[in-house]
């Protein structure tokens, strides 16, 4: 499993959400610059952004930004929040960054998922973003009314291989993940599944690391200082 520290982007600024709210945007970084450049520092494999202005809005607002982070990095990036078409897709793709995630356009627009995941295939994801076991789109302002499993039921059958999961319930928490709704999408998929939302400690580490999971997103316990992302990284490496 690898770990992925994550910097959100709300209004070119470095945040977090508590449980995918926007009115409870905090700033925690000076610049995503100088983010991306310590987490590279540290160990990281791969770094996960968001774009909360244009997962909410539906435009690439912070494109310029995106570029520039691909640039500087020297570990790959993946990229989500409004990335509605394929001409996005691609652009993002020849800007440097090496996997886009799709959420609410993959939810509404399964035309436009087959056609991404059959012109770039393993570097593309899908983001379902769940509330009460159903899938939220529009920057998790609406309920889309399917069901989390069955959706990825659905996005396997279409040719993709990168699930990220998020319980928003447990999103910004610090309450450890959502551990029987990730074993339940590993064990009914065969896709690579990332998950998001909860961790706080080693020891939710630890656990993710015996699930045979693809990856782990993490974003305020970075920030808050309950995970010491060096040695999170380690772990994860030693546990392969």
């Amino acid at each position: 499993m690898i770990l992925l520290p994550a910097i959100d982007i709300l209004g070119g600024n470095c945040v977090r959400l508590y449980k995918g709210e926007y009115d409870t945007a905090r700033r925690v970084a000076v610049s995503a610059e100088e983010t991306v450049k310590e987490f590279c520092s540290k160990g990281a494999e791969y770094i996960h952004t968001v774009d909360l202005d244009g997962a909410k809005s539906g435009e690439c607002v912070n494109r310029k930004l995106f570029y520039r982070l691909a640039e500087i990095s020297s570990v790959p990036i993946e990229l989500g929040g409004g990335i509605r078409n394929i001409e996005t897709v691609k652009d993002y793709l020849e800007h440097g960054i090496s996997r886009v995630i799709l959420g609410s356009a993959a939810v509404t627009d399964r035309e436009f998922l087959k056609r991404a995941a059959d012109l770039y295939a393993d570097r593309i994801a899908v983001g379902i973003d769940a509330k009460d076991g159903r899938v939220a789109v529009s920057g998790w302002t609406e309920d889309s009314g399917t069901d989390y499993i069955d959706f990825a039921k659905e996005v396997e059958a279409l040719g993709i291989k990168n699930i990220i999961f998020t319980d928003i319930s447990k999103d910004g928490t610090l309450e450890g993940p959502s551990v029987d709704m990730l074993q339940r999408l590993s064990d009914e998929t065969d896709c690579g599944i990332t998950a998001s939302g909860g961790i706080k400690t080693i020891d939710d580490i630890k656990t993710l690391c015996g699930m045979n999971l693809y990856g782990a997103i993490t974003g305020r316990a970075v920030y808050d200082g309950t995970l010491d992302l060096e040695k999170a990284v380690k772990l994860t490496k030693s546990e392969r």
